[in-house]
């Protein structure tokens, strides 16, 4: 991949964001194929009092909006922690292309974890995943968190 260029900086942002607000620190931001930013978002469950309202969801809502389609071929979604069960079949239906993230979630996990939906014969599409990226910094966030939380 020539010209890489991470975006777990921006998503680590939005978590940090979420964790102000009271959300499980989680962020993602969805990338367009000419390298754009075309939507960050961060967990908002609570906020919005909605359990599909993962930063993973609600950053492909708001790029499909921008894309005027339900999918997004070549697009790159860059989150936190790795997509649960759901936020994982959110990713396969959208079409996205590449899916990097920081922390894996050996509980609640649905991409090398758990479920493991990308290898399911009923997936209709499996991105390129690639882990650990940003996973230090992730880790520590979501253990300040919930540290914070069980005082």
């Amino acid at each position: 991949m020539s010209g890489f260029r991470s975006h777990m900086d921006q998503a680590l942002a939005e978590a940090r964001a979420a964790a102000a607000r009271g959300e499980v620190p989680v962020g993602a931001v969805m990338v367009a194929p000419d390298g754009l930013v075309v939507a960050a978002a961060g967990n908002r469950t609570r906020e919005l009092s909605d359990p599909t309202a993962h930063a993973e969801v609600l950053a492909i809502r708001a790029a499909c909006a921008a894309a005027g389609s339900e999918r997004l071929p070549g697009h790159d979604l860059y989150v936190t922690l790795e997509p649960c069960p759901m936020c994982a079949a959110a990713i396969s239906a959208a079409r996205i292309e590449r899916l990097y993230y920081g922390a894996p979630d050996p509980k609640s996990g649905g991409v090398d974890h758990g479920a493991r939906v990308f290898s399911h014969p009923q997936c209709h599409h499996a991105p390129e995943v690639y882990g650990g990226i940003g996973a230090a910094a992730a880790e520590a966030l979501l253990k300040t968190f919930f540290a914070g939380r069980r005082v």
